[in-house]
């Protein structure tokens, strides 16, 4: 995840959910500044008094809600172990409501991680919502052994790379993504109909140029981009 995150001794890092600290500490070895987000107020401060006695001086730990924290910083890495259940939730709020980080390096679950990087035809609501905001990789795949207590599933490293260009027309943009993954087995025609309507929907498929009866897991993040540009 080190090597991952490409930190230098300049760079200031973001750890959601520090845990005790195992990575927090690799992380401080190698940038200038660590800040680490956790919930739980009495871990925090096990964390901070672990951090003290090994004399680490540039991390801060703060006893926050992460998906109700914005960071008030200008350039960061998001660098982090995070509880497997709010990986979607924490993407997108971290997309939408952060500063826009430079790199995201992620511990997340191996299945979760192929359908962030998924392409067509298998392309999913998750994927688009984050390749959408950034380019998504997997690092590395990681046994249940390197962890305590062993989870019950495989992990896998993931990378995103935020797209550097401003992004417009983002809430019409995800309102046409769900409506094009509402219902996989249908085509993007019916799906499109329901948030448009019928004769609505097949001007703007013939406008954007994409054949009625594809699926959505068949579209790219640019067709979906395309198709919400076109003026309804």
């Amino acid at each position: 995840m080190i090597n991952a995150a490409k930190l230098n001794p300049t760079d200031t890092v973001l750890e959601i959910g520090p845990g005790t600290g195992v990575l927090t500490k690799a992380l401080a070895k190698n940038a200038d500044r660590v800040l680490t987000i956790e919930k739980d107020e009495r871990m925090a401060e096990e964390l901070k008094k672990s951090l003290n006695e090994g004399g680490f001086s540039n991390i801060e730990v703060g006893p926050k809600d992460i998906l109700k924290f914005v960071p008030t910083l200008d350039q960061y890495k998001v660098v982090a172990n995070i509880p497997y259940y709010l990986t979607s939730r924490l993407l997108r709020f971290v997309f939408e409501e952060w500063p826009r980080p430079e790199l995201i390096v992620l511990t997340v679950q191996k299945e979760v991680a192929k359908r962030i990087v998924a392409r067509p035809p298998k392309m999913n609501l998750l994927a688009f919502s984050v390749q959408f905001f950034g380019k998504p990789e997997i690092i590395k795949t990681v046994p249940p052994e390197c962890f305590y207590p062993k989870p019950k599933v495989e992990s896998a490293i993931i990378k995103i790379t935020p797209r550097r260009e401003e992004l417009t027309n983002i809430e019409k943009t995800f309102k046409v993504a769900k409506a094009i993954f509402s219902s996989p087995r249908k085509t993007v025609l019916n799906n499109l109909s329901q948030f448009y309507g019928r004769m609505v929907a097949k001007r703007t498929l013939d406008k954007a140029g994409i054949e009625h009866r594809k699926r959505g897991g068949e579209l790219s993040v640019e067709d979906i981009i395309r198709l919400s540009s076109v003026p309804s």
